[in-house]
Parts: structure tokens; sequence; C-alpha cells
């Protein structure tokens, strides 16, 4: 059965798209570079490496300028959600105060550093996941950083959650069951089980479900 539960963050359990929006319009006019960034736009690209997202949004713009746009906007969008926390997914409390009564809870996002911090801190939810890992800190994939965590907190059981279809790669990669989060961003085609509501989770037959 399973004994972890290992969540991705953007489009999973939170949506913090229109602060994206606005903190990277801005710092891109700040390196000169003409773009209103829309909430579409950055709910089609959550999920991506960061330095990839950039390179979607400024095609047109030198490399480094692009990366140099990711790098600013993920420092600067920081402290707005550290003081309002993003918008959380409907049930969002209830489904993890349900879920850590028997599961171990855990992240693996695909963020630089200080975005998974300041999701903890702007929201008070310290004690609620016992670890978390990203590429801004370890430099590796996805599917990499959920074997780092399962590896770190001997977890043996442990399935994903998450909204996009590099989440269902990254967790076949890893060797876990994949959990398709349908309300979020993403479109996937091949996963283990399916949630129209993180409310559903907990309930989820997966969850009870032997395997190997």
């Amino acid at each position: 059965m399973v004994d972890s539960i290992i969540f991705d963050l953007d489009g999973t359990l939170w949506d913090t798209t229109h602060v994206g929006a606005m903190i990277w319009s801005e710092s891109a006019a700040r390196h000169g570079v003409d773009l209103q960034v829309t909430v579409e736009q950055l709910k089609g690209l959550y999920g991506l490496p960061t330095e990839v997202i950039a390179k979607e949004l400024f095609p047109d713009a030198p490399e480094q300028v692009a990366l140099d746009i990711m790098a600013e906007s993920c420092e600067n969008q920081c402290p707005y959600l550290e003081k309002d926390g993003g918008i959380l997914f409907p049930y969002f409390f209830e489904t993890l105060n349900d879920l850590r009564k028997n599961y171990r809870l855990f992240i693996v996002s695909n963020c630089q550093e200080g975005y998974i911090q300041c999701f903890i801190k702007g929201n008070r939810l310290e004690g609620y996941f016992e670890d978390f890992e990203y590429p801004g800190r370890t430099g590796q994939s996805k599917a990499e950083n959920i074997r780092l965590i399962m590896n770190r907190n001997q977890l043996k059981k442990s399935i994903y959650v998450g909204d996009t279809a590099g989440d269902s790669h990254a967790a076949k990669e890893a060797g876990i069951p994949f959990v398709f989060a349908r309300y979020g961003f993403g479109t996937v085609e091949k996963f283990d089980a399916v949630i129209d509501s993180l409310k559903e989770l907990p309930g989820l037959p997966l969850l009870r479900q032997r395997f190997l």
C-alpha cells in the first residue's frame, strides 16, 4: 500500500499565474523586452523547467537576456507570494489534513530557489510536508528529484500527483504511479488514476492498492 504522496506544486496545489504574469512582464520591460505576459501563457508553460519557460516566452530575446529575466522574476515573485500565499485549490487544507493522518507528504517541483519555501511560509504550512526538492537546488530533472526524495526519506511505496505530461513522464521514469490532477493546467494522456478535485485524492482506490 502507498506510504507517501509526492506532489507537484503549480497547477496541483496552487495557482500563482496572476502574480507570475505581472512579475514576468515587469522584469521583461526592465530588460528592454516589450511583451505583456498573460496568465493563459503561463498556465500553458508552468511545470516546465524555468529556463525553458523563459525561452518560450521570449524567443526573440538573446538567450542570456531571457535567462536573466527568468532569474529576476523568480526572485521577485517570492515576496508577493510570502505575503499573499497565492491561490490554493479548493479543499486544500481539508485534503492535506486528511491525507497526513495516513501518508507522508512531500513536494517535487520544477522551480528555482525559494519558491517552495515561500509556498510553505505564505500559507503557514510548516509541518505539512516532510521534505521537498527542486532543480534550483539540485540541478537535476524532476524524475531524479523524485528519486532523491524517495531515497533520502526511505520511501518504499510513493505516488506522484501532478497536472502535466511532464509530470507523467517524470513519475514513469522514477518508477512510481502517477495521479493526474485534471483540474490543473495541463493535458495528460497516460496516468494510473485521475482526480478532478483535491478532495477526491484521499478516497482514491490507488492509495490502498498493492503494487510492486
